[in-house]
């Protein structure tokens, strides 16, 4: 049996085994410092785009809020262009009982004693300045009116139209909040503004659908009220028709 030298230490194993070990320790706390940060980097990355994804959204959103204020305007100008050609058909059809009493005066002498004791049509008032009188419904003047209000805001949200600033990359605003708020989001101050301004964005998307909601009752509602007048235009057009071929044969048979 071997004699153990003098100098032996009995913990020297232990002492080595944990001296190479700490490398590989240091080099896991290092891995996991690195992985979070990488996870950090992605949470940001997603939030951003998120957040752009949102203003897009709300671009378009825009967008078509002033293309349906711009079709609620033509409907108007349509509507008055109807009431114009109702009013027009009106006079024909009040000139032309006028000429059919002129003939039967020229036909016959108890004609003219007729027309002469029969009462006169009222006459149609001439319009001031050519201008009819016509006015869409509440519902859609209400809808344009508040969309309208928006324009400033499409014009800000396009990438062509708004002015440049950094106002997109402005973290100051993240203290207008209030405390509840701001405990709600989280602690890094670029992720918490990414977090308020996609809040921000589907908050104005929610108003600004609701917009469009009313905005397209409204066109609807109007374009129903054309159609009645446009209904009526029609029967007034078919009567006019016939009431000038009677009195083209009338003429014809003097």
């Amino acid at each position: 049996m071997s004699a153990l030298p003098r100098s032996y230490n009995p913990f020297a194993e232990e002492e080595e085994e944990e001296a190479a070990a700490w490398p590989a320790r240091a080099g896991g706390e290092a891995g996991g410092a690195e992985r979070q940060r990488s996870l950090q980097q992605e949470v940001l990355r997603r939030s951003a785009a998120t957040a752009d994804s949102t203003a897009r959204s709300l671009s378009l959103l825009y967008e078509s809020e002033r293309i349906g204020v711009a079709a609620s305007e033509e409907l108007v100008r349509q509507g008055e262009a109807l009431k114009r050609t109702e009013q027009m058909v009106d006079k024909m059809e009040q000139d032309l009982k006028t000429s059919q009493r002129h003939i039967n005066s020229i036909k016959s002498v108890w004609g003219g004693l007729v027309n002469y004791f029969k009462a006169k049509p009222p006459e149609s008032k001439p319009e001031q300045n050519g201008t009819p009188e016509y006015y869409a419904n509440s519902r859609l003047k209400e809808a344009m009116m508040s969309s309208k209000e928006q324009e400033s805001k499409y014009q800000e949200s396009h990438p062509n139209l708004r002015k440049l600033d950094n106002s997109d990359n402005d973290f100051s605003k993240a203290d207008l909040v209030s405390s509840a708020q701001r405990d709600s989001y989280p602690k890094n101050q670029h992720l918490r503004a990414y977090h308020q301004k996609i809040d921000n964005n589907l908050d104005e998307m929610s108003s600004g659908l609701s917009r469009l909601k009313n905005l397209a009752l409204g066109l609807q509602t109007e374009i129903d009220e054309q159609d009645d007048m446009l209904d009526r235009l029609t029967k007034k057009v078919e009567t006019l028709d016939i009431n000038i071929k009677s009195t083209d044969k009338k003429v014809r048979q003097l």
